[in-house]
């Protein structure tokens, strides 16, 4: 009897702390300090700051190498193809990915549609995928973000013809609901939002369609298109000077400093300025060689600075001894230097001086003279383009470059007719000196360089002797090692219809 008793007095007094429990159970479990939602101007601006800090390290650590403006001479696998997977892009798109998608999301379901969020999260959408697409080629697109809305975790690879479809269409409608609403952007690193980055937003859009228009322009005759933007600047504005560049302008103080500024001056030392580049520039006569690197420390001890790169390509024991050794090749430049890296004599680099490239108004102006120069365009005049996307990158430079570095920027005077840069000779010659201007002014701007590079074929670039690819010069990335096992018979699929995954299968837009 007893213990039937007390049985039953703890069943009651489970059953009224279950009660109490269960009345209480929503005030106890929801913390208060966490926000279940999370609204676009605080996403915009790590979106942008992770994406554009991304494109800072692919230049540095494989962009700029590939396409030879820099060159290692120490740890020198990237400068010789041996390639492993390299993960930066695609672990930055489709992580930074979730947050464009919860952008639009809270964009489109906001009453009315906040449309000037919405355009500029597509912006960001296209130009993110397109990063990731010409990196690997076919990859996940239509069913990447729809783990949260559809339950789907396991995306199929888009083609990346369909993939330039989605993107050109996005950038369109973006440029189109753009300032269709009244919300003013925050969160806007590029533009610093409001009403008066609207416009802003609009010419990215339509500059960023020109850009991969031309980039698709061996598979699809894009003509119309391109046409059709230039043909009506009130409705599709594009870039008019350096003012529209999209530059993430970096901070003077941490933690928003140059993503380079705190490297150790080993790391930063392995890197130096390419042979290939230098001698461009200084058969050019060209000021941006003492932007691009600095004159040699023996050199400078010998009273004639001389600024001299190092080839591309070369195993370490012939990079370390190279022209007698470090001391007597280049560094690069002090305007993307870290902390320490000065030389002698040398106050500290400027940690905001360089920035970080999303599309400039130089490199559209160079789209311009190759569109114009085959005739896929009808407005304007080549040579106009081209020289002016040479003086605006003159110019970029000029206004980021602090005054006491000492370096000037004038052009000599001869610089527009000397034989290599003057805008005169057959079609192919011209298009030659864009695409070397192009590639020039690409410099330090992600991997554009080594995009437009594969399309294009120019300027001719030979591979380094010592290089370990059968004397080829990568044309993509392989896919990230962890897809074999969570994304197998997608990743399978794709490798299927678009080739073998490795360094040299070209991507739909490159192949022949």
């Amino acid at each position: 009897m007893k213990k039937n008793i007390i049985r039953a007095t703890l069943f009651f007094a489970a059953m009224l702390s279950a009660l109490a429990c269960d009345n209480n159970f929503e005030e106890i479990n929801n913390n208060t300090n966490v926000p279940t939602a999370v609204t676009p101007d605080l996403l915009l601006a790590g979106v942008i700051r992770n994406t554009l800090n991304n494109q800072v390290g692919e230049a540095w650590g494989i962009g700029n190498i590939v396409v030879q403006h820099t060159a290692k001479i120490q740890f020198v696998n990237e400068d010789r193809y041996l390639w492993g997977e390299l993960n930066g892009i695609w672990n930055t798109v489709y992580g930074n990915m979730r947050n464009v998608q919860n952008i639009i999301d809270f964009a489109e379901a906001a009453e009315p549609v906040q449309n000037n969020y919405l355009g500029v999260a597509l912006i960001l959408k296209s130009w993110m995928y397109s990063l990731a697409t010409d990196a690997y080629g076919d990859i996940p697109y239509s069913e990447a973000t729809k783990g949260k809305s559809a339950g789907v975790y396991l995306a199929k690879y888009d083609t990346q013809e369909s993939i330039y479809d989605g993107i050109l269409a996005d950038l369109k409608r973006a440029n189109e609901i753009l300032g269709t609403s009244s919300e003013a952007i925050g969160g806007d690193l590029l533009y610093n939002g409001g009403s008066a980055s609207i416009i802003k937003w609009r010419k990215l859009a339509n500059s960023l369609r020109l850009r991969y228009l031309l980039r698709i322009s061996n598979k699809r005759n894009v003509a119309a298109d391109m046409q059709a933007i230039l043909g009506n600047p009130t409705q599709n504005p594009i870039f008019e000077s350096n003012a529209d560049n999209a530059a993430l302008v970096y901070q003077a103080a941490a933690p928003n400093q140059w993503p380079l500024y705190t490297a150790r001056v080993g790391s930063f030392d392995e890197f130096r300025l390419s042979k290939t580049l230098g001698d461009v520039l200084i058969s050019y006569n060209d000021p941006r060689l003492a932007v691009f690197g600095r004159p040699t420390q023996n050199s400078v001890v010998a009273g004639t600075p001389l600024i001299e790169g190092v080839p591309n390509g070369l195993e370490d024991t012939q990079a370390l001894s190279y022209n007698g050794g470090p001391q007597n090749i280049s560094r690069v430049g002090y305007t993307f230097a870290c902390l320490v890296c000065n030389d002698a004599g040398q106050a500290p680099p400027s940690a905001n001086a360089s920035r970080g490239l999303m599309m400039t108004y130089s490199e559209l102006q160079f789209i311009l003279a190759e569109a114009r120069e085959k005739d896929l365009i009808s407005t304007g005049v080549a040579e106009t383009y081209y020289t002016n996307g040479i003086q605006a990158n003159i110019d970029y430079y000029k206004s980021i470059v602090p005054n006491d570095y000492g370096i000037n920027l004038d052009l000599p005077v001869d610089y527009f007719t000397q034989s290599g840069v003057v805008y005169a000779g057959t079609t192919a010659e011209k298009l030659t000196k864009i695409a070397t201007q192009k590639w020039i002014a690409l410099f330090f701007n992600g991997l554009e360089a080594w995009y437009d590079w594969r399309r294009s074929g120019l300027p001719a670039l030979t591979p380094g002797a010592s290089n370990l690819n059968n004397n080829l010069i990568p044309v993509r990335f392989i896919y990230p090692l962890s897809e074999q096992s969570l994304n197998g018979p997608n990743r399978s699929e794709a490798v299927a219809r678009q080739g073998a995954d490795n360094l040299n299968t070209n991507v739909w837009w490159d192949k022949p």
